[in-house]
Formats: structure tokens, sequence, C-alpha cells
């Protein structure tokens, strides 16, 4: 028996493969089960057309033993088996794939069987684990069973062995333990058993080990003893394989509570199969709560992804747009171009179609959920609302398209939430623009004076109450026609030509005193003028330029906000309140004192009014005291 050399630069070869190609060590056992299953699926095709086979397919089984005296994990499976030949072939020369063969050779089990074992380099991940590795097998058809042996690069063995039927036995002799490295791990049943649920549960045929239990011993009340039992330890068929007709709502929330360990149910079940040219199966979960990390940079957003049942990757971001992160949920596809270890993707082609096709489907759905389901949906806004509004801002408005019809807004009518098409299809006759206020809470906002003109004309306004809003509006700047008008910024465009002219003539005689209370305010605003929104309150702030005041309060609270950028603030007068006729009559009687008194007082009831702090509160207090003596 004499030994042979791989075929290949052998040791640089083989150590690339253990220490390189794969980043975990738990990866060996779902390569040495995938390729146990396609062992199984080159036999099963060739029952389809040979009787002799005499297996049918609930025949076929994988089975996982351990000793823990003898240091031994082995994986066995009744497929084809290989004969000397193809163990020299296959097992002989790194990166040789039987499968990848089998597959080209018959285009026609491609739509029967799954064959997952690309490369050929997954065989040898168990050295990551053992320091020896034999491999038992009989060829289907074939009297004489052989036992290839290998302690690594330095070589192998071919030699005749005894095996009852076809099939192949992989023994690995697992490490000994080091104080850097545990190996025993790999010869506990409940590890093996817990690596099998995460990587192969879904291969489909049964995966069997025999597992240990406890029992009350007969006849005693308080004695027990260990038994061990054979059980299947995969769930063979996974649940977005089966019809959707099979699957009951509690089987889904059952499932995406235990996979995703949620407490919650989820809001909407994507349950999708797609044929094409490029071919899959997704499940998909829209939750009703966000994770408590969602918001942070921790949160890792994806897909799991499975190829024919194998787990490929936990999470796959690129199958998700970040404006869908919350999705959770598998996909399942026969077509992806793996990577020579299978721990990731090339990117291809492929991956991308899945990608915006899931992307659409998610919309879809929510925009449905919108539609018949406003309830859910608005708990869905609750949780996700802000994720949506940061993607459109974030891509500058890229994601346009895909999510404007989702956005919902607090109407100040009712308080209550419209998309913005219900508030342009609500607009009476003659409305130009979108009314929106930016601010803290939407009880602040019902209390701002700037909403008294625009109210008193029917007309409707959006409270806006997140950070990004008023970022967002910068950047939508219109719906359909509709351009969008903060009540705090800006014409109102809400006076007719006759009251243009009026209070062009009246702000015009007022520009002296306006001109004096600007002087007494010391560069505290760019402007002081008389207002066309306030009603009943004497006095406002606004601002001038595309940065608002709100805009100033979110970037004045982020860190490291000392130079941050400042809104040009406008004072603005209600040229009908009757402190407008005492400034007047205080400036066209000289008291120039008077007037910078009150220019500073009225500015910092605006500020307050707006939400901000007043630059001097001891001053402030002062001046409203003189004012009551």
């Amino acid at each position: 028996m004499a030994k042979k050399q791989f075929k290949t630069e052998s040791k640089r070869m083989l150590d690339l493969m253990i220490h390189s190609i794969y980043t975990n060590r738990e990866i060996f056992l779902r390569e040495l089960i995938s390729n146990a299953s396609d062992a199984i699926d080159k036999l099963y095709f060739r029952s389809l057309t040979d009787d002799g086979v005499a297996l049918g397919r609930d025949d076929f089984r994988i089975d996982l033993s351990i000793d823990k005296e003898k240091r031994l994990l082995t994986v066995s499976d009744n497929g084809v088996g290989m004969t000397e030949e193809e163990l020299d072939k296959n097992l002989g020369t790194i990166a040789k794939s039987g499968s990848r063969q089998f597959s080209e050779e018959n285009e026609t089990a491609k739509s029967d069987v799954d064959i997952i074992g690309q490369f050929g380099v997954g065989f040898y991940a168990a050295f990551m684990v053992a320091d020896r590795v034999e491999v038992v097998s009989r060829a289907y058809g074939e009297a004489q069973a052989h036992r290839w042996q290998s302690a690594g690069a330095d070589g192998y063995t071919i030699s005749d062995a005894e095996r009852g039927a076809a099939g192949t036995d992989v023994i690995l002799h697992i490490r000994e333990s080091t104080p850097e490295t545990d190996y025993d791990e790999f010869l506990e049943s409940c590890r093996v058993e817990a690596l099998v649920k995460k990587y192969s549960d879904y291969i489909r045929y049964p995966i069997r080990m025999a597992l240990e239990h406890s029992r009350k011993k007969e006849g005693s009340e308080d004695e027990y003893e260990t038994y061990t039992e054979v059980e299947t330890v995969n769930s063979m068929v996974p649940l977005w394989k089966k019809a959707k007709s099979e699957i009951a709502e509690a089987d889904y929330e059952k499932f995406y509570q235990e996979r995703f360990h949620a407490y919650d149910k989820p809001l909407r079940v994507i349950h999708q199969k797609a044929e094409g040219t490029t071919s899959y199966q997704a499940l998909l979960f829209i939750p009703e709560k966000a994770d408590y990390n969602y918001y942070s940079k921790t949160y890792e957003k994806g897909l799991a992804l499975y190829s024919s049942g194998v787990k490929i990757m936990d999470k796959c971001a690129e199958l998700l747009p970040d404006c869908f992160s919350f999705v959770k949920g598998v996909v399942d596809s026969e077509d992806l171009s793996l990577n020579i270890s299978r721990e990731m993707l090339q990117q291809d082609h492929q991956l991308k179609v899945i990608a915006r096709a899931l992307e659409k489907k998610i919309k879809k759905e929510l925009a449905d959920m919108l539609e018949k389901d406003r309830d859910k949906y608005e708990l869905f806004w609750k949780s996700f609302g802000l994720q949506l509004k940061y993607a459109l801002y974030s891509t500058f408005g890229g994601e346009r398209e895909l999510l404007e019809d989702l956005l919902l807004f607090t109407r100040a009518s009712d308080s209550k939430l419209c998309t913005l098409q219900e508030y342009c299809g609500a607009m009476p006759e003659g409305q130009k623009y979108i009314y929106y206020a930016a601010g803290e809470s939407v009880e602040k906002l019902h209390m701002l004076p700037q909403a008294e003109t625009v109210r008193d004309h029917g007309y409707d306004i959006l409270f806006l109450t997140d950070d990004v809003d008023e970022f967002l509006m910068q950047i939508l700047h219109a719906h359909g026609e509709k351009e969008f008008r903060s009540i705090s910024g800006g014409d109102l465009g809400l006076e007719s030509e006759s009251e243009k002219k009026e209070h062009e003539e009246k702000a015009e005689a007022g520009k002296p005193l306006f001109e004096a209370m600007q002087k007494a305010l010391d560069g505290k605003v760019g402007e002081v003028k008389l207002s066309t929104r306030l009603k009943t309150h004497p006095v406002c702030l606004s601002s001038k330029g595309a940065m608002s005041i709100e805009m100033e309060k979110v970037l004045a609270a982020m860190p490291n906000a000392e130079n941050a950028p400042k809104a040009e603030r406008v004072l603005e007068l209600n040229g009908e309140h009757p402190v407008y006729a005492a400034l007047t009559a205080a400036f066209e009687a000289g008291d120039t004192q008077k007037v910078g008194e009150y220019a500073k007082l009225l500015y910092d009831q605006a500020c307050l009014l707006e939400g901000l702090s007043v630059d001097d509160p001891v001053a402030f207090s002062e001046a409203v005291c003189k004012l009551m003596q």
C-alpha cells in the first residue's frame, strides 16, 4: 500500500484550504453533509432510469456517529459511493469536483436533483478539526469497497476495505484540544446537533444521530436513567418550499418567532416563489416592532441565504436596500455563483436580480398594507417610518419613486396620519402649496402663531416632528405639482393683489421703525419686517434662505456643533396688533430707548414661541417687570 502524493502543490494548497479559504472551523460539518447529500442525489437520479437501485427517496439518509473514546466523528451516507479510481481522482486532486462533473454531464438532472458541490474543496475542510481522515466508500454496482486515508499535505493511501452496501463513510480523527483551541466540542452530540440545525437543517434527506435522553427508571419515583435514541435532527423540508395552501398563519408566526428570537407577530408575511432567468424562493417578514438596536450602528441588516437547502450566509446584506433593512427572512436559490468556500457570494448578476425583485415585492406589500390594512400600516410606520425618511434623505431623493407614496405625516386638522396623496386630495380649490410646520411635538406646533393665517384660509398643515423632516422637505421640494411651503419661511402665497398692495404700502411706511429695531437687536436678526402670517399674536420669528430655524436646532444638538450653520432669522411684526401701534408711537415720539427695549423684549418673546432659549433670561425678566411698574 504505497503512499500517493496529491496531484497539486500539496502542502501549500492544502494549507490554503484549511487556513485561508474557510474562516470558521465549524463549517467542516456543513461541507461533509453537503457532499453526502450530493452523493445521494446522484444515486437517486440513477434510480429514475435504473430499476436495480432498489431504493426509493424515503430510503436515503445521512448518519452521524460519535465515538468519544476514540475521538471519532463519522458522516455516513447510502449514496452512489466511489470506486478506487474515483477516490484517487476526486480526493487525490484538490479542487476536483465530482459533483460539478456529474452536473455538467447530466444537464437533465438539474430539475430533479440539487447539486451543491461545485468546487471540490469542501471535503478538505475536515482537516481543520481532524489530524487524520479516512474515507471508506463502495460504489453502486461494485462488490469491493476501498479506504482512502490521509493525515494532511504529506499524501494519502488507498486500500481495500469492507462495506455492506453502496455509500460512503467519512471518519474524522478529531484533533486533541489545545489551550488555544477546543476541538472536544465536535465530539459532543448536542454541539453536532446544533451545527446540523444551523447549517444543514433543510438538506432534503434525513440526517440521523444517536441522542441521549433522561427518563425515570421503571418502578422508581426519583431515580433517572440515561438512554440513547437515534433521531432525525434536521427539518428536511423548509417552510418556504411548502405550498402556501399547506401553511397556516400560526406556522408562519412560529417560524418567525423561533428563527428570529422575536416575541411579536409579523405584520406581514411575504412568501414568494420566482421562476425565470433567476429562480428563487423567499420567505420574508415585516416586523411589528424594531429590534432594540435597530437605529444603532451595531444593527446588521440582511436575509439568511440558502443554496439548495444549505445555509450560505446568515445575513446577506446585498439582498436588501437600506430603506428596507427592517425586513427579516430567508432566500433560497440554486442559481447563485458561490465562491470557492461557499461562505460568501461572488458579486454576480443573479444576486442583483434577486435583490431588485425583492425590493419591488416589499414595496408592493407595504403599499397594499397601506391601502387595505391601515391600522397595521400605522403600527409599521411607528416603528420604521423614520427609516424610510432617512433613506430618502441620505440618497438625496434617489429612492423617491420607491418610497414617496409610503410616507405618512400628521395632519393639523385632526392630528391623524395621512399620505401626501391624501393631503393633496383633500385640498380646497385654489390652494397652491402643501403647507408644513416643523417642531418638537404636535402639541407645540398647534400653538405656533405662524399657523393662524393658513388655517383662516381653510388650508390644512402637515406637522413634522422628526429631526430629518425639514431636510427631507428640501430634498423632495414638491409632491406632483404641489410645492412644499414652510409656514415659518418665505412667502405663503395667501394674499390677494389688493392685500399685497396694502401690505407693501404699510411696510414701506414702517421701514424706518424696522431699521431702528434691527439696529437695537445688534445682529440677532437679519431683518425686521411686517408680517403677512400673523392674526392675533404680535410677533413671530421666520427665516430667510434654505436654512430654517428648526434645521438650526437639529444641527446645534449634534456633537461638536460649535461651528454649525445658523439660520438667518427674521423678526415679523403684526401690523394690526396694539403692540405695533405702541411701537410706532414710541418711534414717532423719538423715544429710541423705548423702541430698543421693546425690540429686545419682542425678540425674546418670539424666541420662546419658537422653542428657543433667550440669550439673557435675567434681562428678559427685568424688562417684563419694568413694563408692569
